[in-house]
């Protein structure tokens, strides 16, 4: 496990003030209404840092909840801002099924209750070459998966989106093959980087950005992080993903953030960070979005250019 917690860098240093002094209060079972974001107290949330640099401050919170791609409530920025409040996050439960001994459904309060959430700065890297730096709260996946017993065969882990075009009305038009689906190698779910996201900023997570359960593979295109999760499928075969079955030449299955395979209508060896502004100087793209260390053996002996 190679994420750090320095006792030297209080958190009232890394996030602003005022959020940090909210960051005790979080979600613990508390009845939530309709598109709530209420705090209640973090408990046992413990803040881990693997921080991405002393030049990456985080992204302003207005930015990293009003600048967000979730077609399902539309394909502007500021569409699921304005009608994520659509969606009703109580009751959620997931389906787990597929090749596993103890296939099953679990409620979002029992996963809020039964696993540690903690506090997790990761980059994000979107396919578009802008990225945020977020600080997210939840868990790492592989602690879910490991609860129903995936057994051999099971070499892929396959997610799946809410689908329900009243509450999420981007659906009702065709830009996508509905639901939203994606997929991990077993491995990749694995791998303690990859985390089940409650919660950013000290706050449960706000429906535009995902509620109330979303991925986080901070290695990978943002494309990759699920949102709004209803079904985790163990599979013996790659499972369909929503954007390499659309368009294979410009999505891969893999999606690793890699500067030297740029995207068929631009580069990606460089990004802008949100809320930086226009003008802002790009930063240079790190391959594995600067996670390499951690994450780069998954690969080994690959043809990175040939798996993007």
């Amino acid at each position: 496990m190679l994420i750090r917690k320095p006792a030297d860098i209080p958190s009232s240093e890394i996030t602003p003030p005022e959020v940090w002094r909210a960051r005790r209060t979080f979600i613990q079972g508390a009845a939530l209404g309709v598109g709530a974001a209420a705090l209640a107290p973090l408990g046992a949330v413990a803040a881990t840092y693997p921080r991405p640099g002393e030049d990456e401050p985080l992204t302003p919170r207005e930015f990293v909840t009003g600048y967000n791609n979730f077609y399902e409530f539309g394909t502007d920025k500021g569409d699921p801002a304005a009608h994520a409040h659509r969606l009703r996050t109580r009751p959620w439960s997931v389906v787990v099924d597929g090749e596993c001994a103890r296939p099953g459904e679990i409620g979002i309060e029992d996963i809020l209750s039964g696993f540690d959430q903690q506090e997790r700065i990761y980059r994000l890297r979107c396919v578009e070459a802008w990225a945020m730096v977020i600080p997210w709260v939840g868990f790492p996946l592989g602690e879910l998966l490991a609860r129903f017993e995936p057994t051999s065969q099971a070499r892929y882990v396959a997610f799946e989106t809410l689908l329900d075009p009243e509450q999420m009305p981007g659906q009702r038009r065709r830009v996508l093959d509905w639901p939203y689906r994606e997929g991990l190698r077993i491995d990749e779910a694995m791998h303690p980087l990859t985390l089940l996201a409650t919660g950013l900023y000290g706050e449960t997570l706000p429906n535009q950005n995902g509620a109330p359960l979303r991925l986080v593979v901070p290695w990978k295109y943002g494309f990759k992080s699920i949102k709004s999760i209803v079904r985790i499928r163990f599979t013996a075969e790659q499972p369909p993903a929503t954007w390499n079955r659309m368009q294979p030449d410009e999505y891969g299955f893999y999606a690793n953030v890699n500067p030297a395979v740029d995207h068929p209508r631009w580069s990606q060896k460089s990004h802008r960070m949100i809320g930086g502004g226009w003008l802002a100087k790009r930063r240079e793209t790190l391959p594995f979005n600067g996670y390499a260390e951690e994450v780069a053996g998954l690969y080994a002996g690959m043809d990175l250019r040939r798996f993007y």
